[in-house]
C-alpha cells in the first residue's frame, strides 16, 4: 500500500531549461506541500473519530464504549 511519488516534470524541454531532470526549488516545494497536504487531509479523515473514542474512553469516570457511541 506504498505510495510512490513521481517528481519528473511534465512538458517540453526547450532551449535554455536546465534539463529535464532538474527542477527549481521552489517547483520542488510546490509538488512536496501539495503531496503532504493531499496525505494530512486524508489522515485527518479517517483518524478524527478513533481519536475522539480513544481521548473519551481515557477520561474519569470511565465510559463504556456503547455510551461513547450513543447519540444521547
Amino acid at each position: 500500500m506504498a505510495s510512490k511519488v513521481s517528481l519528473k516534470t511534465k512538458g517540453k524541454g526547450g532551449k535554455g531549461s536546465k534539463g529535464s531532470d532538474e527542477k527549481s526549488a521552489a517547483q520542488c516545494l510546490k509538488d512536496w506541500s501539495t503531496w503532504a497536504m493531499k496525505k494530512a487531509k486524508v489522515v485527518t479523515h479517517y483518524g478524527f473519530i478513533p481519536l475522539v473514542i480513544v481521548i473519551g474512553m481515557n477520561t474519569e469516570p470511565k465510559p463504556q464504549l456503547y455510551q461513547l457511541l450513543s447519540p444521547v
